[in-house]
């Protein structure tokens, strides 16, 4: 009976030393993990947008995934949790970037001003004049149809964003990224929203503005 107890006091102990081995890895805290990640980028926390930080297991070890914008540049990161080791980085530029800071209207009255403080008179007299003259008529044409002709979509990309938007109370155009695409003949807005732990991915149709999918992840 002796041997028994001191048998099942010995596996006790056996089976605490490993459960105290298995955890005794150490978790540096989602905070550290973010400071690496800014560190490593040169940024500040205050320049970023869009940050999501989320806590997964990969090959036996726990890393946090964080992902953040600064500017056009999206930054994607893996940290070792034990440690704080960058386990992987990546940055990719936003082509899209421009666009979305509603500079998609180009205002150009000045030039329709001087073409008419200039030449307004002769360009109108020149086509009735001269078969060479009429050069000149197509390209006043061509200036005119070259900013109806830089909206393809009905849905101004402003008119998507506000859309998309309206659904998440709070959320701004820092917290938003949504490109023009064309799916399946298609044309529509495509995009997500990060904020307050929360993940939106939707897609709009660019011919009318209603939502087509939307989906909502916590993270």
């Amino acid at each position: 009976m002796r041997k028994k107890l001191i048998a099942a006091a010995a596996l006790s102990l056996a089976l605490t030393g490993i459960f105290t081995a298995c955890g005794d890895g150490k978790d540096i805290g989602q905070s550290a993990a973010k400071e690496a990640a800014f560190t490593d980028a040169g940024v500040q926390e205050s320049d970023t947008s869009r940050l999501k930080v989320t806590k997964e297991r990969d090959d036996g070890r726990t890393i946090y995934e964080i992902d953040f914008d600064v500017a056009e540049k999206e930054y994607s990161y893996d940290i070792d949790a034990s440690n704080g080791e960058i386990i992987s980085s990546d940055v990719e530029i936003n082509e899209n970037y421009q666009s979305q800071q509603s500079t998609s209207t180009t205002t150009t009255p000045q030039a329709d001003d001087s073409a008419q403080s200039g030449t307004a008179a002769d360009d109108a007299a020149a086509p009735a004049d001269d078969g060479s003259g009429t050069t000149a008529a197509p390209a006043a044409n061509n200036s005119g149809t070259a900013q109806t002709t830089t909206t393809n979509a009905a849905v101004s990309i402003e008119d998507a964003k506000s859309t998309a938007l309206a659904k998440v109370p709070g959320a701004t155009d820092e917290d938003i990224r949504i490109e023009l695409d064309n799916d399946d003949g298609k044309t529509c807005y495509e995009g997500e929203i990060i904020y307050n732990h929360m993940e939106y991915e939707f897609k709009i149709d660019a011919s009318n503005g209603n939502i087509i999918e939307w989906s909502e992840e916590t993270w």
